[in-house]
Formats: structure tokens, C-alpha cells, sequence
């Protein structure tokens, strides 16, 4: 079903080796992480009169706040301490006020409307120590977009301190919310939560394109898995494979292959590649085990995945084209649903330990294993996002099966689903605006 208004964009103007040993220990707890950057955003200076372009400018003000406080990039200056200073003059800026109290870097941001009223924010940058304005942009949306147009704002904030964009990228998923399993997007904070299927069929298993634009998912079929590439902006899906059970697709990060598994060859699930586009179907995996959960590093080069080839499932590395397999799990008797991180450097995934399924990260650089999840919950699905500072991830914590998230070193855990069952999410890996 064509979906219309899911996207819609703001103008934006001026526009200025890796071998683990056995029984390896779990570090709980990592140290590193660059330094946060103390950061001042004092209320937007308002130029009108309007009640409702206040409440606009305080929500713009909120969200921008809400997104790079989540960012583990920048520390913001609790709001207490404005009061020690004195009052906000954007054409003449004390900038030892500022200083004063720990304020690095200040955000600076102006609202008015134009004749058509339609939101002007204008925002500018300093480096408080210096005094220097480090650069500025001006935007002009409709007021509808509000929070699009926040989140744009706090991803070009980031990208000025060289991190990848975070906050206009979309989860999704899963949700059984009104009465069937049908797929779901929502933003990465968990607001706007829209359905996008309406088939009254089983959906499953979804996964985000690097373009954000097209979502790749299994829809059961009569008795038949059959895998869909799906544009929800437009409307359109395309069979890729629906002799036998087809499932767990992945697109690769250049947007080139789409891996998933397959039961079409011999009843037992293997490991396919085909193009973007479903087409040009190769296997991969050829063994009487079970290969599954693929999960692309970000060179393209090769797939984690999950195999019982060993007796026990657990996560195996191969070539891209299927080549020089390699176990990198160990201890224990069940590891699945790998996902490799945005810098290639980690893999998260699930761990049964005595009956308590829990998300561990696996470094592949320094051999230690992190556990982020500590309950007697079942926490399972883990997605890296775009950043590879937090990750999704189901859990039924509080009796029903939400979506949560969680930064890479446990800490910031949030509920970001509440109607429904809710599962199998999948992080849209937003590369630029």
C-alpha cells in the first residue's frame, strides 16, 4: 500500500586475527570513547509575538536538546546554570559568561516565520574559548515537520564534529499492536510509530536498505516464506524468492548484494546472495547444518552468521563469497543473531547462559566480550545504529516483548515501544542528509 507523507523533506538553506581463545573472560565494563564536548543551547531568541511560534520554538529547542544529549558526543550545561549569567544578546555575546560556567561550544538559534508562515530557524556555532563562530545555517519548513526538521538540525551538529548522522534515521519492525504481524517504522527515539503493511498476513524478519528507502522482509503466504523488497514512500514490493522457506535478509552496506537463507535447495537452511534487486541468486553455504542470521561487515567483505555446523549454534565469519569460513564463538552452547558494527570493529549478539538469553558485543580487535543486558528477561534482536554508539533490541522485561535501546558500554537503557508485542527491529543505517 502506497504510503503518502512518511517522507517529506525540509528545505534546507545555505546550506553552508581475528581468532578468539576458548573460555575467554566477559569484561563487563569497558573505558574508552572520546571526551564529551560541554555544550550551551540557551533558549531560542524569538522574533514574534506569536504564542505558537513560542511553544514551536521551545519543542524545536527540546528535541535538538533530547538528541544530542542521547548523542554521547556532547554534554550539555544543565539549565540551572544560565541564570549565573546574564541574558542571551545574539548580536553581542559575552562569551566569559559562558565560559564561566564550563560551556565549550554554544548553539545559538533564532525563529521567525515569513508571510507564509512557515518556520525560519537561523542557528550558529561558537567556540566559546576563542570567541570564534565556527559556522551557521538557516532553515525554513512547514511547522507539520517540526520534529524532521529538529532532528536534521542535531545531525548537522554532529557531522561538524566528523560523526555520522543519527537522529533522522528510522527503526523498523515488527508489531502484532492491531491484531496481526505487520511491519512498522518508527523514529530512533520511538515517536511517529506508523504502519506500513496492511496485508493480514504474517510479516517477519525486516531489514532497512542503506538508502532508508527500500525494506527488505518475509511475508508468510499460505505456507510459503516469501521474500519482498518493499518501498513504503511508494508503494511498490518485488518478489525475490518464494520456493521453500525464505527469510533474514541483509542488505550489503554498499547497497550492491542482499544475503538471506533459504530452505529451496535442500529443506535445510543455507545462505544466499543475490543482487539489490533479487535477482542473480547464488548459495553460499553448503553443508547439512543450519546457516543463518547473515550480518555484512561495512567493507562488503564478508558475512557473520549463525551456524550449528559445530553441534551448537554459534557466530562463524565468512568471505563475502562464501570462502574461508571461520568460528569466532566460543564457550557456551548458543550464540546467534550476529550484527556487526557501523566501524567494523564489534559484533553484537545474543547468548543463552542457563536459560537467560542476553546481548553481548564481541570486540574483534582486543578479544573481549561485553554483556549489555543483565535481567532475567529474554533480550534477543540486537541492531547496531548508524553511529555504533547504541543499539536495539528486543526484550520482555516488563511481561510483553518491547523494543528497547541501549549504548554500546550498557548504560541509557530506554523503552521505545509500549502498544503491543513488538520485535525484530532493524536500524536504518543513515549515512548523510
Amino acid at each position: 500500500m502506497k504510503i503518502k507523507g512518511i517522507f517529506i523533506c525540509c528545505i534546507l538553506l545555505l546550506l553552508a586475527a581475528l581468532i578468539l581463545f576458548p573460555q575467554q573472560e566477559v569484561v563487563m565494563s569497558i573505558k574508552e570513547g572520546i571526551p564529551v564536548i560541554p555544550l550551551a543551547i540557551p533558549q531560542f531568541i524569538v522574533h514574534s509575538t506569536s504564542p505558537e511560534l513560542k511553544s514551536v520554538s521551545q519543542e524545536l529547542h527540546q528535541v535538538i536538546s533530547d538528541d544530542l544529549n542521547y548523542s554521547r558526543v556532547f554534554q550539555l550545561i544543565p539549565k540551572s546554570y544560565y541564570s549565573y549569567i546574564r541574558p542571551l544578546n545574539p548580536d553581542k555575546i559575552f562569551f566569559k559568561d559562558w565560559e564561566s560556567i564550563q560551556a565549550k561550544i554554544l548553539f545559538v538559534g533564532e525563529v521567525s516565520e515569513n508571510e507564509k508562515q512557515d518556520l525560519l530557524f537561523e542557528g550558529k556555532i561558537y567556540d566559546v574559548k576563542s570567541g570564534r563562530f565556527i559556522t551557521g545555517k538557516r532553515y525554513q519548513s512547514e511547522k507539520t515537520i517540526l520534529r524532521l526538521v529538529a532532528h536534521k538540525i542535531a545531525d548537522e551538529i554532529m557531522k561538524i564534529y566528523g560523526e555520522r548522522p543519527l537522529f533522522a534515521s528510522k527503526i523498523v519492525f515488527i508489531s502484532n499492536r492491531d491484531g496481526n504481524d505487520e511491519l512498522y517504522m518508527m523514529d530512533y527515539d520511538g515517536q511517529n510509530q506508523t504502519r506500513l503493511t496492511f496485508n493480514k498476513l504474517v510479516d517477519y524478519m525486516p531489514a532497512w536498505a542503506p538508502d532508508g528507502r527500500t525494506i527488505a522482509y518475509t511475508s508468510y503466504v499460505g505456507n510459503a516464506a516469501v521474500l519482498y523488497i518493499y518501498n513504503p514512500y511508494e508503494g511498490t514490493r518485488k518478489e525475490v524468492a518464494s520456493k521453500g522457506t525464505n527469510f533474514a535478509a541483509a542488505f550489503s552496506p554498499d547497497g550492491e548484494k542482499l544475503a538471506f537463507c533459504s530452505t529451496i535447495e535442500e529443506g535445510n537452511s543455507e545462505i544466499y546472495v543475490a543482487t539489490s534487486e533479487g535477482k542473480n541468486i547464488k548459495r553460499l553455504t553448503f553443508n547439512n547444518a543450519i546457516d543463518t542470521a547473515p550480518s555484512w561487515s561495512p567493507t562488503n567483505r564478508e558475512i557473520a552468521f549463525t551456524s550449528d555446523r559445530g553441534g551448537t549454534p554459534q557466530i562463524y565469519i565468512m568471505d563475502a563469497e562464501g570462502s574461508n569460513v571461520r568460528r569466532v564463538s566460543f564457550g557456551g552452547n548458543y550464540h546467534d543473531a550476529p550484527s556487526w558494527s557501523p566501524a567494523g570493529d564489534r559484533i553484537a549478539y545474543v547468548s543463552r547462559v542457563e536459560h537467560l538469553f542476553d546481548i553481548y558485543v564481541q570486540n574483534l580487535r582486543t578479544k573481549q566480550i561485553i554483556k549489555l543486558t543483565e535481567s532475567n528477561a529474554r533480550n534477543e534482536s540486537p541492531c547496531w545504529s548508524p553511529d555504533g554508539r547504541h543499539i536495539v533490541f528486543t526484550s520482555n522485561l516488563n511481561g510483553t516483548i518491547q523494543l528497547y535501546s541501549i549504548d554500546y558500554d550498557g548504560f541509557n537503557l530506554r523503552r521505545l515501544t509500549s502498544k503491543g508485542d513488538n520485535k525484530l527491529p532493524h536500524w536504518s543505517q543513515q549515512k548523510s542528509l
